[in-house]
């Protein structure tokens, strides 16, 4: 950064205008007792603003005056800040950025225009409407190059499009600040890369989401509430009953159950679903009836045709796991086994 020093043309004195010294005193009262010369910077900043936006000498020790700090100390600050204008400016003050993101994509071509369009360095041309200098960084290098404008940035500068930029402002045309190229803040030159599907339906707003979930679910609950309880319907007294005699129509014997899967084609899944009707022991499937074969088949139609071969696998397992060829009935109770004879 270059050295900069205080302009040998000054005026005489400085003093801030009534509301501008009013103005001061409210900056002053927010820093505690000891502590006023932090104000220092928005009070300078006032003083450039009220002095066609640059910074005489007068009004640096005028600042000092007012915050009891020692005029080098104010100097200090002024000279230190490039915010600050030492010497005159035009109406229009162009700071370009000269720092390594804006000197690589183009800020030399920029300064060239500033000398053609406007001059050398720190001079006001001679109608006082421009005047320029190169600044260090100003904090949009997504953009650059650019320069600032008095209070405005102006990004994505060409030398073409610079030079509309001081013609527009020469002519006192309204010109628009920031890209000069279109871009919307630092998107990606030339236009979105990422994100660009367009969504189908707006969403809700979380909020009105909400309040509808709330009213469906209060209207809901307000419907179950009305309603009617469901009875569950009552049994009728034949129906009770065939549920009963199914139950009893075989006694479930008492002991550990036999292994009816030695029964011809007879597999767990059978073996369960006879126990579940108190068919557990092979005398009881030996002893089967007709009657009972068809009410097992007609419930159990995969059963079909089985039942006949069950029986006579049952009495052959029954008389070889009943000592003395004795075998449990369907009650528990034993039978006299046939004569041998």
């Amino acid at each position: 950064m270059s050295v900069r020093r205080l302009d040998p043309n000054q005026p005489s004195d400085f003093e801030f205008t009534p509301e501008n010294l009013a103005w001061a005193k409210e900056q002053i009262k927010k820093y505690p007792e000891g502590r006023h010369q932090a104000a220092v910077l928005p009070l300078l900043w006032r003083a450039q603003e009220q002095n066609d936006r640059w910074l005489p000498e007068p009004a640096i020790r005028y600042v000092g005056d007012l915050l009891g700090m020692p005029y080098i100390r104010v100097y200090e600050v002024a000279t230190f800040y490039s915010m600050f204008n030492l010497s005159p400016v035009g109406r229009y003050h162009v700071q370009v950025c000269g720092t390594t993101p804006c000197m690589l994509r183009g800020a030399e071509d920029i300064k060239k225009v500033c000398k053609r369009e406007i001059g050398d360095e720190r001079e006001v041309t001679p109608e006082g409407v421009f005047s320029w200098v190169e600044v260090e960084c100003l904090g949009a290098c997504v953009n650059a190059p650019m320069v600032q404008i008095n209070d405005d940035y102006y990004e994505d500068l060409t030398p073409e499009n610079f030079e509309a930029v001081l013609s527009g402002l020469r002519r006192g045309r309204e010109v628009k600040p920031g890209s000069q190229i279109g871009r919307q803040c630092s998107a990606p030159e030339g236009g979105p890369t990422t994100l660009l599907f367009e969504d189908e339906e707006k969403q809700e707003p979380q909020t009105e989401r909400a309040a509808e979930e709330a009213q469906t679910q209060a209207e809901v609950q307000g419907a179950v509430e009305a309603a009617s309880p469901v009875q569950p319907p009552e049994a009728k007294s034949g129906d009770v009953e065939k549920v009963a005699e199914e139950r009893a129509r075989f006694e479930r014997s008492e002991g550990d159950p036999d292994d009816l899967t030695k029964l011809a084609d007879l597999d767990p899944d059978a073996q369960h679903a006879l126990n579940a009707i108190g068919i557990t022991r092979y005398g009881q499937v030996g002893r089967l009836t007709a009657e009972d074969v068809e009410w097992i088949e007609t419930r159990y139609p995969r059963f079909k045709g089985k039942t006949a071969e069950w029986l006579a696998a049952a009495k052959a397992l029954d008389d070889t796991n009943t000592p003395g060829g004795v075998a449990p009935d369907a009650a528990g109770s034993e039978t006299e086994p046939k004569d041998k004879d």
